[in-house]
């Protein structure tokens, strides 16, 4: 049977359709708070009937204000950190990993096959990026930003450790940055392009460095990148950069649809159910 899963975020309501472990559709949609008429919107957009599933889950912090049923079908109410834990392991076919759920905040999950818990993780992530682009370039419009950073260069507004130290240290070459920022202490006038390329590298050195320094801590061998901040090209090229810096082997994994990663997770912790509640 059809599982329905919804994830209700700060930013987004991501949404996934399963039917075994096979996502069948999925969408970005934008409903506001977690409620009934959220569902009925998502499954309008996704063009289901409540006849046709056999389970709704979700999750996020919003869907705690859900009713317990819609349309006689039970709402089952996963964990955060199970539903991305369970997500991730099933995308990259892993039993065990660091997953580094990368949305408006960051989440790092420790998950070992059906054991997943929240490891630690950092209040930097999306929302940082877009509420600094929004003060700094006047937008907070995600793909105006990546543009806006492919065409920049981080170290118009980072200091290098050239820069500070005249050259390298350790396996850190000298085009390292040294000082996030740090360039506009003096009172230099960046471009808006240089200031996006600084954002994207301060927010995904932030992560990146986090999550190396758990991954390490938790005895994990791996580490997976969720969300819909690796989206963003930019945003990627700032964690592979961490990652040919420190020299990280096996290399973190950002599979396929990883923005989708949490609410595929809630919907392959769900329970099929055989009849709607009356």
């Amino acid at each position: 049977m059809l599982k329905l899963g919804v994830d209700f975020g700060l930013s987004n309501t991501d949404v996934v359709l399963v039917e075994g472990e096979t996502i069948l559709a999925n969408q970005i949609i934008k409903t506001g708070p977690a409620s009934a008429e959220a569902l009925a919107t998502v499954l309008q957009t996704l063009g289901v009937r409540p006849s046709e599933l056999g389970a709704i889950a979700s999750c996020g912090g919003l869907s705690r204000t859900l009713p317990d049923a819609f349309e006689g079908i039970p709402i089952q109410k996963i964990g955060e950190a199970q539903a991305v834990g369970r997500g991730a392991l099933a995308l990259t076919e892993l039993q065990e990993a660091l997953v580094v759920s990368a949305g408006t905040g960051t989440a790092m999950i420790a998950a070992r096959g059906a054991d997943c818990q929240h490891f630690t993780g950092s209040a930097v992530g999306g929302g940082t990026l877009l509420g600094l682009s929004r003060l700094l370039l006047g937008t907070s419009d995600p793909l105006e930003v990546a543009r806006l950073a492919e065409l920049g260069n981080p170290s118009g507004v980072d200091s290098t450790l050239v820069d500070v130290i005249g050259g390298g240290i350790g396996h850190l070459p000298p085009d390292a940055t040294a000082v996030n920022f740090g360039r506009l202490v003096d009172g230099t006038h960046p471009s808006r392009e240089d200031l996006a390329a600084g954002l994207i590298t301060l927010v995904g050195q932030v992560i990146a460095m986090i999550a190396l320094n758990a991954v390490k801590a938790a005895e994990l061998p791996q580490i997976v990148i969720v969300g819909h901040l690796p989206d963003l090209a930019p945003m990627r090229k700032a964690f592979e950069r961490v990652w040919y810096f420190y020299q990280i082997d096996p290399k973190p994994l950002i599979p396929p649809m990883s923005g989708w990663a949490t609410a595929y997770g809630a919907a392959l912790c769900a329970q099929t159910t055989q009849g709607r509640l009356v």
